[in-house]
């Protein structure tokens, strides 16, 4: 059966939804619980600021999972480290935001030092363990941290000159609008999807990179990233910048190379 991939607002939409609602929980349960000295505070006063801090620190540490994407890709460094740095950098607005809402409508006042550190250690210990949540649910639905996913290797591979017609059309291509073709050139995670670039355009399709991986028998390529997999006849040219090497494809398509995957490229002869 064909898996029709959900329209990007619609996905955008549904995972907004699903997350807001695990966040208003948490602030439930936060409000039940009253950590920090809350408890001392009427339930109606802990759901209204609990919530509200869910919401809001939603706000500020989401868009460090597009940050974490971006420079994963550019520097090839761990994604949990990268995780670490990118909450405690959220954490700064966020402990200003938890500061000042604890003494609305009256004015504001500066914190001192030891009252600065001491909050922000504490919406980081809450921002940090809710975030390390979100990530455990990542990466039980397919994004496994920062070892590559198992993929065909080198000596696995068909040549590339052979069609696919010969050993049968690869099972990932019924998934795919018939208008894109049957030439992949590769394979990009995008959360808990997989974008399948072909020589006419792209579609998101609603499965793991490994099980999408396992789909192309048949195409040779190679997963040359976490979140990338490239078929071998794409492949234009090798841009070098430093330690950092990307693969140029066709429809100006850039891939990263992970660190680990560069030797092993090169002995194949792909770079």
């Amino acid at each position: 059966m064909t898996a029709q991939a959900t329209p990007p607002h619609n996905r955008l939409a549904r995972k907004l939804v699903i997350d807001l609602s695990i966040m208003t929980v948490i602030g439930v349960v936060l409000a039940f619980i009253g950590p920090f000295g809350s408890f001392q505070e009427p339930l109606a006063y802990r759901l209204f600021s609990w919530v509200t801090f869910a919401w809001v620190g939603y706000a500020i540490y989401s868009p460090m999972n597009w940050l974490v994407d971006r420079l994963q890709a550019a520097l090839d460094l761990p994604r949990p480290a990268l995780w670490g740095v990118g909450v405690a950098v959220a954490t700064i607005p966020m402990t200003a935001i938890v500061w000042s809402m604890g003494f609305l409508p009256r004015p504001v006042p500066l914190p001192t030092l030891e009252q600065a550190m001491t909050s922000y250690f504490y919406v980081f210990l809450v921002g940090g363990g809710i975030t390390a949540f979100f990530y455990m649910i990542e990466t039980g639905k397919g994004s496994n941290g920062n070892e590559p996913l198992p993929g065909p290797s080198p000596s696995q591979r068909q040549d590339v000159n052979v069609p696919i017609e010969a050993a049968g059309m690869p099972r990932l291509i019924e998934r795919l609008p018939p208008a894109l073709g049957s030439d992949v050139i590769a394979l990009e995670m995008e959360d808990h999807y997989v974008r399948v670039h072909t020589a006419l355009g792209s579609e998101l399709v609603l499965m793991r990179l490994r099980d999408a991986i396992a789909e192309l028998e048949g195409i040779d390529g190679h997963q040359v990233h976490r979140s990338w997999w490239v078929a071998r006849g794409a492949v234009e040219d090798v841009v070098r910048e430093g330690r950092n090497v990307r693969l140029k494809l066709a429809r100006e398509l850039e891939a990263p190379v992970a660190r680990a995957q560069v030797g092993e490229l090169r002995d194949a002869g792909w770079i």
